[in-house]
């Protein structure tokens, strides 16, 4: 984590009520302290951000991990515990202030990471500040990248400001490869679905959220969630990574996936990554039909299909 801020004046923090300050002073720099997740129910965001870029690592029993984008650069903006939308939004605004130059010696940043939403989805607001943060962002060369959802599969309803049809905003939903390793899965059961017959309400892609082993820390709530600790590779690594599911774990694999792109095709728009996204993802047939949507064949379930990051470099040009 190259720079880690905490929200210290938002009605999500253990500080109680907003105060009147600047955006800025309502985030402490803790990047000495590299671990901001809260211990009531934390846990979330440390799994998210091994998702994202976690190195190479080889766990004690043998098993090898690393993130979607290994090594890449993490801004943490930690809003606190049972996210509201000020908080939440007070992080997307920071990123618009600062994402040209986020700290010293940083990259930009190119892509955030939204893993939460309201139960039971709901519908888009497109005055909403979250949507109008965004936009913004998506004009400026960032990408945002949200969960669908974990209503399915009954629902139909999705994550609302991932509906925005904003170029440069992606919805998430989880595919299960069943414990097989290929591209012939499943729609994991809890991944929300859009509303049959409105393709604006579908996910637009969808990456692996079921089982996902990351970083975690045993004394962080869900974390222990997991009930399957691993140790890692250090002798104080005890219980520090966990297997959870959800499609807060499918949406750090596209937002290490846009990192990656990002990388090889840096002068790419958020609008070129997305489309190379959703147009060269693989359309495994389990679950709802494909339909026609624009220039894109997508479904209730699992949007595009499943994300293929190889086509989609050389879909940009990034690679022969």
């Amino acid at each position: 984590m190259r720079l880690n801020l905490k929200n210290v004046c938002g009605p999500v923090t253990d500080l109680g009520l907003p105060l009147p300050l600047p955006n800025d002073s309502c985030f402490a720099d803790l990047t000495a302290v590299n671990d901001t997740d809260t211990l009531s129910l934390g846990g979330h965001g440390t799994h998210v951000a091994g998702i994202v870029a976690g190195r190479d690592t080889q766990l004690t029993d043998g098993t090898r991990l690393h993130g979607a984008a290994p090594g890449a650069t993490l801004i943490g903006l930690s809003v606190g515990l049972g996210l509201s939308i000020f908080g939440a939004d007070s992080a997307l605004n920071w990123v618009l202030d600062h994402h040209a130059q986020p700290c010293a010696g940083c990259p930009p940043i190119r892509v955030t990471n939204n893993s939460y939403g309201p139960t039971g989805g709901g519908a888009f607001d497109p005055n909403s500040a979250t949507v109008k943060l965004q936009r913004a962002l998506a004009a400026d060369g960032v990408l945002t990248v949200w969960a669908a959802g974990n209503d399915g599969p009954d629902n139909s309803a999705t994550n609302p400001p991932g509906q925005d049809p904003t170029p440069g905003v992606i919805m998430v939903a989880s595919y299960d490869d069943q414990g097989t390793g290929t591209r012939s899965g499943t729609v994991s059961d809890f991944s929300s679905r859009g509303s049959a017959g409105h393709p604006e309400t579908y996910p637009d892609v969808s990456a692996p959220g079921s089982n996902i082993t990351s970083s975690c820390r045993p004394y962080l709530v869900v974390c222990s969630t997991g009930l399957d600790p691993r140790n890692g590779p250090g002798l104080l690594d005890v219980a520090t990574f966990n297997t959870i599911s959800g499609t807060s774990m499918a949406t750090p694999h596209i937002v290490g996936i846009v990192a990656q792109l990002c990388q090889v095709a840096p002068n790419a728009t958020p609008a070129q990554i997305e489309n190379a996204i959703k147009s060269t993802a693989t359309r495994f047939t389990n679950g709802a039909p494909y339909e026609t949507f624009g220039p894109y064949l997508t479904s209730v379930d699992k949007g595009t299909g499943l994300v293929d990051t190889y086509a989609a470099a050389v879909s940009l040009g990034a690679v022969a």
